[in-house]
């Protein structure tokens, strides 16, 4: 996709605010297209609200050290705000429009409709729903093949993650043109089926859940529970991938442990998946073995598990909590 290429989003809303400020801060003219039918005061008033939200977001992030402050008006100039009247020309001359408005079904078919065809048939169009599948949406457009799920998460200008997710009809060289984009501006995406949750929101939505639980059973206070999701599930997982700590530390480890909390505390929820049994039965349970979810058989896995503890080190180092050892005198 060419570089600087014109970015739209659909939907004044924070959603388009945050994305506008990542493509512009990585040099993109973007167009915020509000698709709302309004009175001309009540556009002025929706222009600068986004406006204002854009230049505020780049206001705080020049102070945490991230770029010049000098550099604000700059990055923020190339953010503009147009009314629904300015849709097809808007539209039609970005590469990409990404679709942000309330997430309701009808509300989004209705939107992606219109928007296709005033767009015509070049540009890609991705949703940025966090809860409605790609192929509930992918019939409302014209080309349906020019469309998938592009799901950021909050806050969008910071966190690094996209998870595009095709619909069944998309051209797969959609996908890969969008994810080359993203990767052009700093961001990571990974790409998933159109299923429920999609990837962090599945695991996130169980993770939240049990949290709350183990408050309303009592096991510890709510600051107990959240210091120990910081200093220890959120400290691992910030370097390893979760499939990747399995294998790390053993795919056995998880096969015991999910059958003893399944009848110590009498819930199938905590059962172990088939792939983690199939693993069990044919050795394959992580580094050690050489395979597990990822394959280790080229790695030098000595280098591999040094740069992992470094990255603990950082980590350590991130929370101040790296101290010297204590020496005799």
């Amino acid at each position: 996709m060419t570089a600087g290429a014109r970015i739209a989003c659909l939907g004044a809303g924070r959603m388009g605010r945050g994305i506008a400020v990542v493509f512009a801060y990585a040099g993109h003219a973007v167009t915020i297209v509000d698709f709302r039918s309004r009175t001309p005061d009540d556009f002025q008033r929706c222009q600068a609200q986004a406006q204002n939200e854009v230049r505020q977001i780049l206001t705080i992030l020049a102070d945490l050290g991230l770029f010049a402050a000098t550099a604000v008006d700059t990055i923020a100039a190339r953010v503009t705000v147009v009314a629904q009247e300015e849709a097809a020309t808007a539209l039609s001359s970005a590469a990409v429009i990404f679709e942000g408005v309330p997430e309701v079904l009808d509300v989004k078919r209705e939107a992606l409709a219109r928007a296709s065809v005033l767009a015509g048939p070049h540009p890609i169009i991705a949703s940025t729903t966090s809860t409605i599948l790609a192929d509930d949406l992918a019939s409302a457009l014209a080309q349906p093949q020019r469309f998938l799920n592009a799901h950021w998460l909050n806050p969008a200008y910071l966190v690094p993650l996209v998870e595009l997710s095709p619909a069944a009809t998309t051209d797969p060289a959609v996908t890969a043109r969008l994810k080359e984009l993203l990767e052009s501006i700093g961001k990571v995406p990974v790409v998933c089926a159109a299923r429920p949750g999609y990837i962090v929101p599945r695991i996130q939505a169980l993770a939240m859940n049990e949290a709350a639980r183990m408050v309303e059973e009592g096991v510890a206070s709510a600051a107990d529970i959240d210091k120990a999701i910081k200093y220890g599930f959120g400290f691992r997982f910030a370097v390893l991938g979760m499939l990747e700590f399995i294998d790390w530390g053993g795919g056995d480890i998880l096969y015991y442990a999910s059958r003893y909390l399944t009848q110590a505390l009498n819930d199938s929820r905590y059962a172990a998946p088939e792939i983690i049994e199939r693993n069990m039965r044919e050795g394959h349970i992580g580094l050690t073995s050489g395979k597990g979810f990822l394959d280790y058989t080229s790695l030098d896995r000595e280098a591999y598990r040094a740069e992992r503890l470094k990255a603990f080190i950082d980590m350590l180092g991130f929370f101040k909590l790296v101290r010297p050892p204590i020496l005799p005198k």
